[in-house]
C-alpha cells in the first residue's frame, strides 16, 4: 500500500491531525503530507503513505493554487477570520473593478513577503507562533515568493460599502501566505484587510476534483496515485537488466542524458530510483533516492 492519497482536508483539522487519522485507518506509521494547511483552510492535502513518502522531496516544491475571500475594512491578529480584530475602518468605501484589477496585477511576478507571526516559519530555531503565544513580535526577514496569476472571480464592476469582500484565484509558489497577500492588498487599497476564507484547489499536479473525504476513505472509496504517476513531470528512462542491477544497488552512472533536476529510472511502471547530477563529477549521475528494496 504505497503511493499518494489526495484528501480534501476538512475545516477544523490540522494537517498533522490528517496524517494521524490516515495512520490509524491504514495501520501504518510511515505517513507524511505535502504542504501544510492551516486548520481553518480546506482543500487539497496530498498524503504520502509508506514508500510514497520517498517522493516528497521531489514534488513538495511545486506551485499551489487557491481560491480566497478577501475582506476589506477589518484586520486581525492572525490575518484571517480566526484572529482578534486589530483595526477596523467603518468608512464608506468605493472601489472600481479596474482599480482592483490594477492592484491585483501589481503583485504578479517575484514578490517579497513578510511571513505572519502566526506561522510555522522558524526564527532562531523557534517557530513564529511560539513567539506570538508569548506576546512577542519578532523581526521577520522578507521571503521571495512568486505570484504566477491572480484572477478576480467576483463579477461586480464596483465594490462599495463599509466592508467589501471579493473572491480571487491565486496561482503561486510554495511557501506563499495568502492571508498576508490579503493584508498587502488592503494596504495598497488604503484599508485594513484580512483573508476571510481559503480553499486550496491545486497542489502541483493534484486537483481538488480528484480528492477524497475521510468518509470516502473509511468506506473504501478511494484510489492511490502511484509513485510512477506522481513523478511524471520528470524524464523517465526504462531500464534493461544490466542497468537495473546497477540502479538497484545504488551505483553512480555515466551521464548520457539531458535532463533538468532529476531523472527517473523505471522498470515498466515500477520506479527504481531518482538520479541527479553528481556535483563532484560533472560526467556522472548519482542516486538521489533508491525506491527498490
Amino acid at each position: 500500500m504505497d503511493g499518494i492519497l489526495l484528501i480534501n482536508k476538512p475545516k477544523g483539522m490540522t494537517s498533522h491531525d490528517c496524517v494521524n487519522k490516515i495512520r490509524r485507518i491504514f495501520n501504518t506509521k510511515k505517513v507524511g503530507h505535502l504542504g501544510t494547511l492551516d486548520p481553518n483552510v480546506t482543500g487539497v492535502l496530498p498524503i504520502c503513505i509508506n514508500n510514497g513518502t520517498k517522493v516528497i522531496q521531489f514534488i513538495e516544491n511545486e506551485s499551489k493554487e487557491y481560491i480566497a475571500d478577501i475582506s476589506i475594512g477589518i484586520s486581525t491578529s492572525t490575518e484571517d477570520g480566526d484572529g482578534e480584530v486589530v483595526e477596523s475602518d467603518t468608512s464608506y468605501k468605493h472601489i472600481t473593478r479596474d482599480d482592483l484589477l490594477s492592484i491585483l496585477n501589481s503583485f504578479i511576478g517575484e514578490y517579497e513577503q513578510i511571513p505572519p507571526m502566526i506561522s510555522a516559519v522558524k526564527i532562531n530555531g523557534k517557530k513564529l507562533y511560539e513567539y506570538a503565544r508569548q506576546g512577542k513580535v519578532v523581526e521577520r526577514p522578507a521571503r521571495k515568493v512568486i505570484f504566477h496569476e491572480i484572477e478576480l472571480l467576483s463579477s461586480e464592476n464596483e465594490f462599495s460599502g463599509e466592508t467589501i469582500t471579493f473572491k480571487i484565484r491565486v496561482h503561486c509558489s510554495k511557501g506563499t501566505y495568502i492571508r498576508t497577500l490579503a493584508v498587502d492588498i488592503g494596504k495598497k487599497l488604503g484599508y485594513p484587510a484580512h483573508m476571510s476564507s481559503l480553499i486550496r484547489t491545486k497542489s502541483g499536479q493534484f486537483s481538488l476534483e480528484n480528492c477524497f473525504s475521510f468518509t470516502d476513505v473509511e468506506n473504501g472509496h478511494f484510489d492511490f496515485i502511484s509513485i510512477y504517476d506522481s513523478l511524471q513531470q520528470y524524464q523517465m528512462i526504462m531500464v534493461d537488466e544490466s542497468l537495473k542491477f546497477k540502479i538497484k544497488n545504488g551505483q553512480k552512472l555515466e551521464n548520457q542524458y539531458e535532463f533538468d533536476n532529476y531523472l527517473v529510472f523505471c522498470d515498466y511502471k515500477e520506479v527504481l530510483a531518482v538520479y541527479e547530477l553528481d556535483e563532484n563529477h560533472s560526467n556522472m549521475i548519482k542516486p538521489a533516492r533508491v525506491f527498490s528494496e
